[in-house]
Formats: C-alpha cells, sequence, structure tokens
C-alpha cells in the first residue's frame, strides 16, 4: 500500500471527517513561479484520477484558491489589528514570501466565508481559471488581512506559496 493509500485509509478509518492536515504524509513538492503554471497544474490534477489527502475535494481547493485570488485584487473583507501586522511582517512575512506555506492554519471566523461549501471539480476549476485570467490581466493589489500594504510582488509571491500548499494535497493515484 503506498503511503497516500495509507494516509487515505487511516483517515476514512478514523471516521472523524477531519484530517489534521499539519500531519498527513504524502503530499507533492510543488514550486510555482507564476499563475499560469497554478492553473497548468490544477488542469492536469483536474484530468487524472487521483485522491485529496486533505479535508477539501479538488473543486474546494481550486474554489478556496480562487477567493483567494480574486481577494488578493479586491482587498480582503477585514484585516488583522495593526500590532498584529506589524507583528506578522515581521516575524513571518519573509518565510511566508519564500517558503510553501505550513498546512493546518485555523482561519479566524471572520474568514469564514474563505472556507469552501461543496464545490464540482468543474466548477472549482472553472473559477480559478477566472481568478487567474483577473490576476494576469491586472497589477492592482489590494491590502493583505495580515501584513497589509504590501507589493504586487510580494502578493503574488505569498499567493504561489498559498496555491503550492493547497495543490500539494492533490495527489494523483
Amino acid at each position: 500500500m503506498t503511503t497516500v493509500a495509507k494516509t487515505v485509509a487511516k483517515t476514512t478509518a478514523t471516521g472523524r471527517g477531519k484530517v489534521d492536515t499539519k500531519k498527513v504524509t504524502g503530499r507533492r513538492t510543488l514550486r510555482f513561479e507564476s499563475f499560469d503554471e497554478v492553473l497548468t497544474d490544477a488542469e492536469k490534477m483536474a484530468d487524472l484520477d487521483g485522491a485529496t489527502i486533505g479535508n477539501w475535494s479538488k473543486g474546494q481547493i481550486y474554489k478556496h484558491l480562487a477567493k483567494s485570488l480574486d481577494m488578493m485584487i479586491d482587498g480582503p473583507p477585514f484585516v488583522v489589528p495593526l500590532p498584529m501586522r506589524l507583528a506578522f511582517r515581521l516575524l513571518m512575512m519573509k518565510r511566508m514570501l519564500t517558503h510553501t506555506l505550513t498546512p493546518g492554519f485555523k482561519l479566524p471566523k471572520r474568514a469564514a466565508h474563505m472556507v469552501p461549501d461543496a464545490t464540482s471539480t468543474e466548477e472549482g476549476l472553472a473559477m480559478l481559471r477566472n481568478a487567474v485570467a483577473r490576476v494576469n490581466g491586472t497589477s492592482q493589489r489590494g491590502l493583505h488581512p495580515g501584513f497589509g500594504k504590501i507589493s504586487q510582488q510580494q502578493w503574488d509571491a505569498f499567493q504561489l506559496r498559498h496555491c503550492e500548499m493547497h495543490l500539494s494535497f492533490i495527489v494523483p493515484s
């Protein structure tokens, strides 16, 4: 049995329905330099048989990434208080722009809208295609909810690391 199959079997056997994504093994290692690469990977994974080894389906992952890219352009519905933004910038920003994000982050209740509901692979992929087209078509970037005002290059790097983390949970069988 492969590592991925063991993880899926173990998850199914617990019956809890929730996977501790900090402990999932068998994820893919990804590195994206552009949103076109993100979309190419998502399209490839959508067409392959395979499973997600986290809590979300392929469609939910694609929808979440699409919503995140749209938020990057339009701005977030909230930002954390200034003292926390300064601490985040000082303590976490450099790592989050250069290294794939660590799974298991719990979104605050104010960001519950970013957790996707049940979504088909096709619907999520269509949303991601639209979001990538929007991002590629503008240099506009809103505030980052945790870092505040950051450059287009920084926002893009953050989102690419975010995409790497989420897409790593989609593994071919």
